[in-house]
């Protein structure tokens, strides 16, 4: 086997072994404290500011537009649908605008 396959297998292991561990050490308490609680709510708000703020910093014309219309979007739909359109304007505004 290749050594990119390798480090594939290796990186879902210990993608599971992570996700597995978490899931097994919060089961054993009863109860979990409010603060505990609040904060596991505020990880996937955590996990996609540090996917939006490189290119929201890093970014050109076409990394800004997609964010506004992906922005405008979650205000009146879904998560997909604002996921669709700023993938769908990032690739327009690359291939269009340069």
């Amino acid at each position: 086997m290749s050594t990119t396959l390798w480090i594939i297998i290796a990186g879902a292991i210990a993608t599971y072994l992570t996700r597995i561990g978490g899931h097994l050490v919060i089961s054993r308490f009863e109860n979990i404290h409010p603060r505990v609680e609040a904060g596991l709510n505020a990880v996937p708000a955590a996990v996609l500011t540090t996917l939006v703020a490189p290119a929201a910093l890093g970014g050109g014309p076409a990394e800004w537009a997609a964010l506004i219309v992906a922005g405008l979007v979650s205000l009146r739909s879904g998560l997909m649908a604002m996921f669709l359109a700023g993938a769908v304007v990032l690739v327009l505004a690359r291939q269009f605008a340069g």
